[in-house]
């Protein structure tokens, strides 16, 4: 069974009810929203363990039953212990991604780069940038470009995805590392199998309650945008990039059509960037303390390889094959991403 510290969540919720009867608080909106969502998140976790605990009495009470002389009674418990066994099962199901830290983050950043393979691995990286993209439609989520910067022919030199799902986070942190394709290009002429990479980097979106970034640890430089966009943005220094000095970290947004706006989201990145490398961190602690070899594999390892000419996505980190390999460039990515959330940490 999923382990929560009842005493203690209910302990807490206590504590988060008169923390919202506060006027301080009342008066702050954004600390009023941070507390009124882990209010909800504790009532559900609380709710679900109560139901967990009349599922699982009524089970006992039908095996109570199994053991009578009644046939036909026997019959029914049996038929009622499967169904509240699997109702029992989903709850715990639920209850296990609920205990996931950072789990019920809504909203994560897709950094997508090209890697090895020239123009090739520019054009790979544009459809793992479609992938995401269609993943979303067909998932009800909300995609958004906010930074793309095509190379010569058709490809990308860069970009930046955000996308909007309930526990999305969750859903897409195993797409981080260097995915690899194998493929005839389109301009071989000799028929040639080429292998290229392009790197993907799924961070949670951070807000300024979760990241502060102080004024004194960032450099701010301005810049003339590379890209199209008008008379203003290619004539004058709109671009923003922006360096965090104590980590070293450096970011840069120039599709804004202004250096406010390009501000704005540039320090949305560098939050987002920020935010993961501490999850990242957190994760490296609970392996330690665990001291479990649990295959995550890092962003620098070849995590997965679309084979064009066998048809198979593979995955490496548990060595499983699919053979859609045109419907889940389309963002048929539900097999793969719910046999990833089952499999790893």
């Amino acid at each position: 069974m999923v382990q929560h510290n009842i005493d203690a969540l209910k302990q807490e919720y206590q504590e988060l009810e008169q923390k919202l009867a506060q006027r301080d608080v009342i008066s702050h909106p954004e600390q009023l929203k941070k507390y009124s969502q882990r209010y909800r998140e504790i009532h559900n976790l609380i709710q679900q363990h109560e139901k967990l605990q009349s599922i699982d009495s009524r089970i006992r009470d039908n095996q109570t039953i199994l053991q009578g002389d009644d046939e036909e009674l026997k019959q029914i418990a049996k038929e009622e212990i499967e169904d509240l066994t699997q109702q029992y099962n989903a709850i715990e199901q639920s209850l296990a991604a609920s205990n996931e830290p950072y789990s019920a983050i809504n909203e994560v950043i897709i950094e997508i780069r090209p890697g090895v393979g020239g123009e090739e691995s520019s054009l790979f990286a544009q459809d793992l940038l479609r992938m995401y993209v269609r993943y979303a439609e067909r998932t009800g989520c909300q995609a958004t470009i906010i930074e793309q910067n095509q190379s010569d022919l058709r490809g990308i030199k860069d970009a930046v995805l955000e996308i909007k799902g309930k526990n999305i986070y969750s859903l897409l942190k195993h797409e981080s590392g260097v995915h690899r394709v194998q493929r005839i290009p389109e301009t071989e002429k000799s028929g040639r199998i080429h292998t290229s990479t392009a790197s993907v980097a799924v961070l949670p979106k951070a807000k300024k309650i979760d990241i502060d970034i102080k004024q004194e640890d960032i450099k701010m430089e301005a810049f003339r945008s590379s890209g199209p966009g008008g008379q203003n943005v290619n004539k004058v220094s709109t671009a923003i990039r922006i360096t965090h000095i104590p980590s070293g970290m450096s970011v840069a947004s120039q599709q804004g059509r202004s250096q406010a706006a390009n501000r704005e989201t540039a320090l949305m990145h560098l939050r987002s960037r920020l935010l993961s490398q501490k999850i990242e961190e957190e994760e490296q602690k609970r392996k330690a303390q665990r001291q479990e070899q649990i295959g995550r594999a890092e962003r620098s390892e070849k995590i997965r390889t679309y084979n064009f000419p066998q048809n198979r996505v593979t995955d490496h980190r548990i060595s499983k094959s699919w053979h859609n390999i045109v419907d889940i460039l389309d963002g048929d990515l539900d097999t793969i991403i719910s046999t990833l959330h089952n499999v790893l940490p």
